[in-house]
């Protein structure tokens, strides 16, 4: 018999339309999970956008007030998609509420922020997953595999980027994200949280780093309404972009490796430019995000002028065969939603931690908050290391 879950949205941007959707499809994909999600209510502030979601998705109820929600014994598990700067307050009023999260990263807007959540589930007994999505893509698994079983060699250095577009436009309206007390660090905890994430999914924690950071566009015009996604205002009042466009990291692992992170939200002529290029003292691996489903791969006996192969990933790779029948049919950018939400339903199912956990999440932001200091001070700064 299989039990359902009430679960809950709070946040409908695109996130929490993508939250929503993974849960709709999750058992399509996994029909053994001994989980059924049912939705029960969706909380977003903006006027009527609740009730248009709960229209169209078949959410039961919604409202403007996310502390409904904790208080609604319909509600088991959250998907907490709202904005960063709300990410604490929501976070922890769930745990305590005894509702497991499924929470974006970065999980607020500090290092602190993360541990206050990530206390508050540990404290509660209940499950927190976080929004990594890019380690569950099975190309990712497979590098990761690759690297373990030692098919590179030792790992010598990693470069990982995530360039974007999405702030380029001088017309993007001056929204929550560019405000340091709503958004936090600008692209480090929209992208580079990522970078951290995939860094020390493939090589380990991270020791030291050194950063660099910029503005490249200072200022914005403010929104005269609500806004979604990355909206343009023009003719508005302007104020100051706060936090960052750019970062650039040097970064020493645990393991003796180096790395470099590079991140910008202004890259003109990049459009999700996501990946890793990982070399070894026999090979190297490289993924690119625009080719989800691929592997470069170089490894042998060569050393000098190693070929590099392409490898589709195929069914026995991550969770690809849940997906799709055989390598070099596509997955797309959602379908590692859906695998976050199975592996969150799982964690619940089975009382035991799946994915992306909030100690994940709480590594990553001390990496970030490390570049902050480092951009600051101009020196290297030592990453707590559990």
């Amino acid at each position: 018999m299989v039990d359902s879950l009430g679960v809950a949205v709070i946040g409908f941007g695109w996130m929490g339309r993508v939250h929503t959707q993974a849960y709709a499809r999750v058992r399509h994909h996994y029909p053994r999970l001994p989980l059924r999600p049912e939705l029960v209510t969706v909380a977003e502030e903006v006027p009527g956008r609740a009730e248009e979601a709960a229209e169209q998705f078949g959410f039961a109820s919604a409202t403007r007030d996310w502390r409904e929600v904790a208080a609604d014994p319909r509600v088991r598990a959250v998907s907490i998609t709202a904005p960063n700067f709300l990410h604490r307050e929501i976070g922890v009023a769930m745990a305590e509420a005894g509702k497991h999260i499924w929470i974006e990263k970065p999980v607020g807007l500090t290092a602190g922020d993360a541990r206050a959540v990530a206390d508050a589930v540990a404290k509660a007994g209940v499950h927190g997953a976080v929004g990594f999505n890019y380690r569950n893509a099975p190309a990712v698994e497979a590098a990761r595999d690759l690297i373990a079983s030692g098919g590179i060699g030792t790992v010598t250095h990693v470069r990982v980027r995530l360039f974007s577009d999405y702030a380029a436009h001088p017309d993007g309206a001056l929204t929550w994200r560019y405000e340091r007390e709503r958004g936090g660090s600008g692209v480090l905890g929209d992208l580079a949280s990522h970078g951290v994430d995939l860094a020390r999914y493939l090589l380990g924690d991270i020791a030291s780093l050194t950063a660099d950071t910029a503005v490249f566009v200072p200022e914005r015009a403010r929104p005269t309404g609500a806004t979604a996604g990355h909206s343009r205002a023009t003719g508005g009042e302007l104020g100051p972009v706060e936090n960052e466009d750019y970062v650039s990291c040097l970064l020493r692992f645990v393991s003796g490796a180096r790395g470099v992170l590079e991140a910008c939200r202004v890259s003109v002529g990049e459009q999700n430019n996501y990946g890793f290029e990982v070399h070894g003292t026999s090979g190297a691996v490289f993924w690119d995000f625009r080719r989800m489903n691929e592997l470069g791969v170089g490894r042998g006996d060569r050393y000098q002028d190693q070929p590099v192969s392409t490898v589709f990933v195929g069914p026995g790779d991550g969770e690809f065969a849940a997906f799709q029948p055989g390598a070099a049919n596509a997955m797309g950018y959602d379908d590692l939603k859906v695998i976050e939400a199975a592996r969150f339903l799982r964690s619940i199912a089975q009382d035991e931690p799946y994915g992306a956990t909030l100690d994940d999440a709480v590594r990553s932001a001390e990496a970030l908050d490390a570049m902050v200091r480092s951009a600051q001070s101009g020196s290297w700064v030592d990453v707590r290391v559990p």
